[in-house]
């Protein structure tokens, strides 16, 4: 495999148990403050008298409080029995290969480290005689700095979301590339997406993401719109590291990600099997290289059937799979306009405007073919009647909807919610904040219902789960980083600190706190953190202060109500500001500290 990343090797930590009690008189059961993927180390001289131990290893508690030796879905539990090595001071137990995540196309384990578990509950038979003392939960990850970033709020709820998903971003890294979970530890480029964009906002660390991106590029999956991420994943490297050798490198790939090949005259595409044929000529080369998958077909969100309780709906909001589908173009038209920033920064100029060419083309033809005149919706795709959330939220997300258009398509996606799977609600959440739609999207991420982070907080899991509930997919885990969404749009857009030059060079503040009354955070970038606290004190009465890393320079956006005239006060002297859309906009702020009051 060709890269640009050296990468780290994994490291382990260790955790003692929380609570260890004796239950069946002879079985010890071992509770962990949180699931790990890993395994249990044992002291052996604790093991006197025992020639082999069997220890029960589970993520979930059944309704008594043991272990779940039977939990739903792919949610972990295995009894391993291992031979104990008296001439050895810790026993480490051994955990067996699970056929499905060990095969061929499943990201293997370092030998040196061996076989890991996803467990934050251990029963122990005739382990009467162990002590807390003589237990240690085996922790796999890859480096990680806690202290890196922190986020703490006036909203409960939200400051315990921002934890599951923080933590769940460290915890899935044990495979040294973004995996899917423990079910298959697979790399794919929708999950990856969204893990990468959490991992830059809780460390500052890059290569782990741009050496899951360079390996998803030469092993792609299926996905229509995965290829297309492969685009989005190598310019928010771009953004975030300002490194641009990854872009140089896999020019040409990227360019086949595009899926320009697929296009009509109008430059639409479809990977409708007529079409797929009728491009077949065209398509070869790129099969032939597996930049492009021959099953290649769209996904667009968890269908409804097989893995949803009874054959229920899905998450695709009864979205209709078309030969034209209008999410798949969204994605597309994204990607297009992607491809000539990224052809810009390399100085490709040619490539840039033939891109940006390709990105106009498409977008008018999505404006004509894919949206409703008299409803003021985007249809699913050409020759549908029907509207879903996904067909007008990744329009909106990816600032695909006219000025003129927008109302209409908020106010549809807000009477929907959140009808889409934990990976649609990245860019539902995106389009939201994009549009200055930050309370209702805070509620969306603070909210008890079951389409919520809570409930899998109120599960009993320590990592995001694959889906909101075991109802709407009944083959879920719970050990899936696609779901910690919050750990990116939290710094991103309630702290509201974004990227606007590559590498930080220029960064927004641009914070939308909605109802809360107090935000803290701390953010990484190449530079160093950028830190930040908020007090509203009402609605038109804001103090920030604010901490800018050297080699970077901020423009603060802070709310504006057209209503009144608020003077701002930088370090108690008032400045002059600038309106824009309902936001005073301070420039040029150097690096240093800085108390803003409005």
């Amino acid at each position: 495999m060709k890269t640009t990343v050296q990468l780290k090797k994994l490291t382990q930590s260790y955790n003692t148990p929380v609570q260890s009690k004796l239950i069946d008189d002879d079985t010890l059961f071992v509770s962990f403050k949180k699931a790990v993927f890993g395994t249990l180390i044992i002291k052996t001289n604790s093991l006197k008298g025992m020639d082999r131990v069997t220890v029960h290893f589970a993520e979930k508690l059944d309704l008594n409080g043991r272990i779940d030796r039977n939990p739903p879905g792919t949610i972990r539990y295995r009894c391993v029995e291992h031979i104990i090595d008296h001439s050895k001071a810790e026993c480490r137990i051994i955990i067996p290969p699970d056929k499905r995540n060990t095969d061929t196309k499943a990201i293997k384990m370092p030998t040196e480290i061996g076989e890991v578990i996803p467990f934050r509950y251990v029963e122990i038979e005739k382990g009467q005689n162990i002590t807390k003392r003589a237990l240690q939960q085996a922790f796999v990850h890859y480096p990680f700095n806690d202290d890196a970033s922190d986020f703490e709020c006036s909203n409960d709820v939200l400051n315990q979301v921002w934890e599951l998903c923080k933590y769940s971003i460290k915890a899935t890294t044990f495979c040294g590339v973004y995996v899917d979970g423990d079910r298959e530890r697979i790399p794919y480029e929708g999950d990856a997406y969204i893990n990468q964009l959490g991992h830059y906002c809780v460390d500052q660390e890059y290569d782990f993401a741009r050496y899951s991106h360079e390996y998803m590029m030469q092993y792609p999956t299926w996905c229509t719109e995965w290829h297309l991420h492969s685009v989005m994943m190598a310019w928010t490297d771009y953004m975030y590291s300002g490194e641009k050798a990854s872009l140089e490198k896999f020019y040409d790939d990227l360019c086949a990600k595009t899926l320009e090949v697929l296009a009509r005259e109008d430059g639409l595409i479809s990977t409708d099997k007529a079409w797929k044929e009728k491009q077949s000529d065209l398509l070869k080369p790129f099969i032939q290289k597996k930049l492009i998958l021959e099953d290649i077909r769209d996904v667009m969100d968890w269908p409804p059937g097989s893995f949803t309780k009874s054959g229920g709906i899905g998450e695709r909001d009864d979205h209709e799979m078309l030969a034209i589908n209008t999410v798949t173009n969204a994605f597309h038209c994204h990607a297009l306009k992607l491809m000539s920033n990224i052809a810009k920064t390399i100085g490709k100029h040619e490539d840039a405007k033939k891109y940006l060419d390709k990105y106009t083309r498409c977008l008018e033809s999505i404006q004509l073919t894919c949206f409703n005149q008299e409803t003021h919706l985007y249809i699913d795709g050409e020759g549908s009647n029907h509207s879903s959330l996904h067909s007008n939220m990744f329009m909106l997300a990816f600032d695909l909807v006219p000025d003129d258009k927008k109302s209409k398509v908020i106010d549809f996606i807000k009477s929907k919610g959140m009808v889409c799977s934990v990976y649609g609600a990245q860019h539902l959440l995106d389009g939201l904040y994009l549009n200055n739609e930050g309370q209702f999207a805070l509620n969306l991420m603070s909210t008890k219902s079951d389409r919520g982070w809570w409930n899998m907080i109120a599960a009993g899991s320590t990592m995001t789960l694959e889906a909101w509930d075991i109802k709407y997919k009944n083959n879920l885990d719970w050990n899936h980083a696609w779901g910690a969404a919050p750990a990116n749009i939290i710094p991103r857009y309630i702290l509201g600190i974004r990227p606007i030059e590559a590498g930080f060079k220029k960064v927004i503040i641009e914070p939308q706190i909605g109802d809360l009354d107090f935000v803290k955070g701390t953010t990484p970038t190449p530079h160093g953190p950028v830190e930040i606290v908020i007090y509203k004190q009402s609605d038109s009465s804001y103090k920030m202060n604010l901490t800018i890393p050297n080699n970077t320079v901020a423009t603060v956006m802070l709310p504006y109500t057209p209503t009144l005239n608020p003077s701002v006060r930088v370090n108690h002297v008032e400045v002059q500001s600038k309106h824009e859309k309902n936001k005073i906009v301070l420039d040029d702020f150097k690096p240093g500290s800085y108390l803003i009051e409005t």
